[in-house]
């Protein structure tokens, strides 16, 4: 059903969408006998093919707002850039780029409005070369997201994500949507990709070996080193243009 809902989300790119579904949609009519027939096992295959080969991403306008869905469920995290743009004389409402991941053993305790913060301050982070200094909305399903920015935080790791996310404020708006109609980033939440390094969305754990700081060097600079940069700027010619109003 997440699957057909994901491809549904973008039905209006996809030629033929209703005759390659419409087996099945059958499934889950109650008089019918749960069974992947050869004739759904190709209507899915279909699908998928028209999904991943055809063109659907766009390249992003960087004078155009952009627009982050995002959704966290009990096992992962999801998140679709989208760009409207005018193609082929049409308003276009496409995405630029859907990422994913499961998530990892600390964050399982986290409840359900804690896990939809996350999942913004992580989408943040890995659309960050898009959306810094450029104009976007965030569109989620559940409303403790629209407080983040206002919130008093109760512990260091809500501290943390409001500090991350003040970078955007002044061009980030927080849209609710209903979940109902939330089908692309809710699919992309339930079938995610591992969290490992091939993941371009993965996020260390704190459990992965890290690189050992073996030995650190402290070395005290004399004075004199620096009274030798000082006078070296003064005997630049290029660097006495910038050097010489602050002597003033």
């Amino acid at each position: 059903m997440s699957f057909l809902g994901f491809a549904s989300y973008y039905r209006q790119h996809l030629k033929d969408f209703a005759i390659h579904a419409r087996s099945l949609y059958r499934i889950f009519d109650l008089q019918t006998v749960f069974e992947m027939t050869q004739e759904r096992i190709q209507a899915y295959e279909n699908i998928r093919y028209v999904l991943i080969n055809k063109k659907l991403l766009l390249l992003p306008d960087w004078k155009l707002p952009f627009k982050l869905y995002i959704d966290a469920c009990g096992g992962g995290l999801g998140a679709a850039l989208h760009q409207a743009q005018i193609v082929n004389d049409k308003p276009y409402e496409g995405p630029i780029c859907c990422i994913s991941r499961q998530i990892k053993p600390t964050e399982v305790r986290y409840g359900a409005s804690k896990m939809e913060c996350l999942c913004l301050v992580w989408s943040l982070e890995k659309h960050h070369y898009y959306l810094y200094g450029s104009v976007f909305e965030v569109i989620t399903d559940c409303n403790a997201v629209k407080s983040l920015l206002n919130m008093k935080p109760p512990n260091r790791l809500i501290l943390r994500w409001k500090i991350a996310i003040q970078k955007y404020r002044g061009n980030m708006t927080i849209v609710h949507k209903a979940g109902n109609i939330h089908k692309n980033a809710d699919s992309l939440s339930r079938w995610t990709l591992p969290n490992t390094p091939d993941n371009p969305a993965y996020v260390p754990t704190c459990a992965e070996p890290q690189i050992p700081i073996e030995e650190i060097n402290i070395t005290d600079v004399g004075t004199e080193l620096f009274e030798e940069v000082r006078d070296s700027y003064k005997l630049d010619k290029n660097c006495h243009i910038l050097t010489s109003p602050l002597d003033k």
